[in-house]
């Protein structure tokens, strides 16, 4: 069962099961409608568990139409939507804090857009810290390997409002 590592910053949190990529989509959409310019939003786990299927419901239901990438590669994909601009970087192949220093995204943070942000412990310590942390992790019963382990823990108020959005059915 995920154990997720909290602090003593967290104001609220959800714990879930989502069985299938059906009930990560309907989360999306609820995350979504909670969504404020200037947060900055985590996403945590392990390789292969559904981040970027996560971005990419919670950017379908904020307007966009068209693929959604992984940056892996490019580090950040920016989407132009409707509400507020929405900037999603992929850190998993920075090696230390100075390659997030040097990359100059720091001027993204803080402004109208949300900041989707995987692997932000690759950053090191100056990433801004979250709003909201969204971990997931593959569920360890047996399944057909779709279900999941939600948690998410909120930091500022803006962040509460996004974990009482998910929380409703």
């Amino acid at each position: 069962m995920l154990q997720p590592d909290q602090t003593a910053d967290t104001r609220a949190s959800l714990r879930r099961r989502l069985p299938d990529e059906a009930a990560t989509a309907a989360l999306a959409r609820r995350l979504a409608r909670a969504l404020e310019p200037g947060m900055v939003i985590w996403l945590e786990g392990g390789l292969g568990v559904g981040k970027t299927t996560l971005v990419r419901c919670l950017l379908a239901e904020l307007g966009h139409v068209g693929r959604v990438k992984s940056p892996t590669f490019t580090l950040l994909e920016p989407y132009d939507l409707p509400a507020f601009p929405v900037y999603h970087f992929d850190l998993y192949r920075f090696s230390s804090g100075h390659q997030w220093r040097d990359s100059g995204f720091t001027d993204y943070f803080g402004g109208p857009g949300v900041c989707l942000v995987e692997w932000p412990q690759h950053a090191g310590p100056d990433l801004p810290g979250p709003d909201l942390r969204i971990r997931l992790d593959f569920a360890d019963e047996a399944s057909d390997g779709t279900a999941r382990w939600l948690a998410l823990d909120a930091h500022s108020a803006s962040g509460e409002r996004c974990v009482s959005a998910a929380a409703e059915s």
